[in-house]
């Protein structure tokens, strides 16, 4: 039986599309009577829409202001992926305990593999779907619902945040990268361990610190 959703959750369904494609720049202000005429629904309707954004990480609700999209900052950015690696890490320590089967995560990096091969420039939203994907395979081996339903609760302001790094990675790239971080997860040991904490400090978080550098830089030079 088709569950249908209700008109607040179709809404925060399309705008949470439309920021995951990166489509509504830092700053943008979204005006509960402009999304009315647009979606053609009730103002009522738009503010429980964006009470669902503002509690996934989407968009921050800013006194005076409403729901913006919220800039880049490195507390933000420090948040954001400690939470993932508390969350990853133990996940990963726990499965290798246990002696996990790794096959979901070799799927989940076959499916990147498979996207790069197809084209060399998918879309934003079905990459970082992939991306988020493998991750999650990760903390799904550990076998404990408490912690993916946590992880899950991340996922979506992850791949916002990595709207800022969409001109410097595409799917080759991320599908090596993750190739080699699944056949070390695979081989375990302290390698599997360092090997994840490479790759969420030294690939995620570095690439959007870099962003906000270069962000930050140009809007100096332009005096702002």
């Amino acid at each position: 039986m088709d569950i249908v959703m209700a008109a607040p959750e179709r809404l925060a369904t399309a705008l949470r599309g439309e920021l995951l494609d990166g489509a509504h720049p830092v700053g943008t202000r979204f005006r509960e009577e402009d999304l009315a005429a647009r979606f053609d629904v009730g103002r009522h309707t738009v503010r429980s829409a964006l009470r669902l954004l503002v509690e996934r990480g989407l968009v921050a609700h800013e006194r005076h202001r409403g729901a913006v999209v919220a800039p880049l900052s490195k507390a933000r950015i420090d948040e954001i992926f400690d939470y993932r690696k508390v969350l990853e890490l133990g996940a990963l320590r726990m499965a290798l305990a246990s002696g996990a089967d790794f096959g979901p995560v070799l799927a989940e990096t076959e499916r990147l593999e498979a996207l790069a091969e197809r084209s060399p420039r998918p879309s934003w939203r079905e990459l970082t779907n992939a991306h988020s994907a493998f991750h999650r395979a990760i903390v799904a081996t550990a076998g404990n619902r408490h912690l993916l339903d946590s992880y899950r609760r991340c996922e979506d302001e992850v791949r916002l945040l990595l709207t800022f790094v969409r001109p410097d990675f595409d799917a080759a790239s991320l599908a090596s990268v993750h190739r080699g971080l699944a056949d070390k997860l695979v081989r375990g040991g302290e390698a599997a361990v360092d090997a994840l904490i490479d790759d969420i400090d030294h690939t995620g978080r570095a690439a959007l610190l870099t962003a906000l550098h270069r962000a930050e830089e140009s809007a100096r030079l332009l005096g702002h």
